[in-house]
């Protein structure tokens, strides 16, 4: 293996719990029903299939685009209050990469602009080699294009990479692009299918560190 490609939110920051939080704080002020049921579907989509998965739910009249709004709005609120939560460890792993000459990649469904905005915030843009988000594809994970697209921007073979995964569908995508899923769990558990398309689960990033330091001689 000579790269790894990291997903965004849930594994480098802890972003996800807070737009959920905003997600069912508009839901609860608009008085729509279930969205603490609806959110973990959209989790690790785009754009796009966050907008399929709201108006599926709630009708294709839904005014999708003024609650994703409210919702927005909430989420950097909360981020300019309280400052972007970084996951245990980031900086030590990526660090370890760029000495031990890594490729390193990004690969988030999150739109460019706030996937750019986080890793500024935190000093961590200069890690990675390609950043590829979810408005350069019409359709995110659990579909391979993203990771695939990030791979070519790399100049490797999806079998020369591992992924590191916090949710179901970025397992999914990373899994069907051909890469070597390692899912490090946030907010989703995962279930009997999940295991298995992953090559190993860990508990945070510095265990991820560890495997990568040692392979599979720490079985």
């Amino acid at each position: 293996m000579k790269a790894v490609v990291f997903d965004m939110d849930g594994v480098l920051f802890d972003t996800e719990r807070i737009c959920m939080e905003s997600w069912i704080a508009v839901a609860e002020e608009d008085g729509l029903p279930d969205m603490e049921k609806i959110f973990p579907l959209c989790i690790g989509g785009n754009a796009n299939d966050s907008r399929r998965i709201v108006l599926d739910a709630y009708g294709q009249d839904f005014d999708y685009e003024a609650f994703r709004k409210k919702a927005s709005d909430k989420f950097w609120k909360n981020i300019g209050e309280n400052g972007l939560p970084m996951m245990t460890g980031v900086r030590e792993i990526l660090e370890w990469l760029k000495e031990e000459q890594w490729i390193v990649g990004l690969a988030s469904s999150t739109k460019r602009s706030s996937v750019l905005d986080h890793l500024e915030r935190a000093g961590i843009s200069g890690y990675f080699q390609a950043v590829v988000t979810g408005d350069m594809v019409e359709h995110s994970k659990p579909l391979p294009d993203i990771y695939l697209i990030t791979c070519r921007h790399l100049g490797i073979e999806p079998c020369e990479a591992y992924a590191i995964e916090d949710s179901p569908n970025g397992i999914r995508s990373a899994y069907a692009a051909g890469m070597c899923p390692l899912m490090v769990p946030d907010m989703l558990q995962p279930d009997e299918e999940i295991r298995h398309l992953s090559y190993r689960i860990f508990q945070d990033l510095p265990e991820v560190l560890e495997f990568l330091k040692w392979g599979d001689s720490l079985v």
